[in-house]
């Protein structure tokens, strides 16, 4: 059973917004796949909550005009994967949330609730960052807009408000275009289970394939938020490619990430996942911009 004191359909952005107005204690909903979970642990018991399940603004992937992508928060993650624009423009988003959980709850889980969730684990919310997403908002005031980097304010905190809803997640053209990218996930099990570790890498290269252009670095579960490795993306910039760019952008990672000691995994090992998944993602990345990396 499910303990909670009532439901109710929102039948469109504004209709939502209204409800979340009303009543401050409600919670949102759309696929359910974490919220149900959370309510039946207790973590929730007695809330009330506003369905945003078929509102049809709120799903689907879209290339606007100038080339920016715009993926609707209630769009199911088995969705983002097989969309056309995703497996042409950022194929290394739908690696990530094809990593999510199994069949089933790729099948209803949304890709808004994983970002909206906070947690530090999301599949989403590492390759996003590389993206450099930012995020529609939507309050009784109108839509705000808010770079994901900001969004995370802490274990299970984001900026959004009570009364607010996530109604787009925007990727611009120049923030896809000419990268390649690669996303690991290390988990206990190799299927339906949350991350130990996981490694987002989008780089750019020159035009002659031998060096770096550009370098996106992040992580889940290596602090408590999601977080980019600023400082290694910068060393690595006019970097050639090689071995030692590996080596060097792993060290820098090393020095940036804090992950903590949990009943899956010690810190100490964590670390050591982010020094060789942050190796391993890079090359990867670099052969799907174009580029080589010479084995040792």
């Amino acid at each position: 059973m499910y303990d909670f004191e009532k439901i109710y359909q929102a039948k469109s952005i504004a209709d939502a917004v209204a409800a979340l107005t009303d009543d401050p204690q409600a919670v949102v909903i759309s696929g359910g796949s974490d919220v149900l979970i959370k309510i039946r642990e207790g973590k929730l018991r007695g809330c009330s909550l506003v369905s945003i399940h078929g509102i049809p603004e709120l799903e689907g992937v879209s290339l606007e005009a100038d080339g920016e992508i715009l993926i609707r928060p209630a769009t199911s993650f088995t969705h983002v994967s097989q969309h056309p624009l995703v497996q042409k423009y950022i194929p290394m988003l739908g690696e990530a949330v094809e990593q999510v959980g199994g069949p089933q709850i790729r099948n209803i889980g949304t890709i808004g609730g994983n970002i909206c969730n906070g947690v530090t684990s999301a599949d989403s919310a590492s390759t996003l960052l590389t993206f450099n997403a930012r995020l529609d908002l939507q309050g009784p005031d109108g839509v705000r807009q808010a770079a994901l980097a900001d969004f995370y304010r802490g274990p299970g905190k984001t900026d959004r408000a009570h009364n607010e809803l996530l109604v787009g997640i925007r990727i611009a053209k120049a923030d896809y275009e000419g990268f390649g990218g690669h996303y690991i996930k290390y988990a206990q099990r190799n299927a339906m289970d949350i991350a130990t570790l996981g490694c987002a890498a989008n780089v750019k290269l020159t035009p002659d394939k031998k060096r770096v252009a550009e370098l996106r670095l992040a992580f889940g579960v290596a602090a408590p938020t999601p977080v980019r490795c600023s400082g290694a993306e910068k060393a690595a910039a006019g970097q050639e490619i090689g071995q030692e760019l590996l080596e060097m952008v792993a060290g820098k990672a090393m020095e940036e990430v804090n992950p903590r000691t949990s009943w899956r995994a010690s810190k100490e090992f964590r670390m050591q996942l982010v020094k060789e998944l942050s190796k391993r993602a890079l090359k990867q990345a670099i052969i799907h911009a174009g580029g080589q990396v010479a084995s040792c």
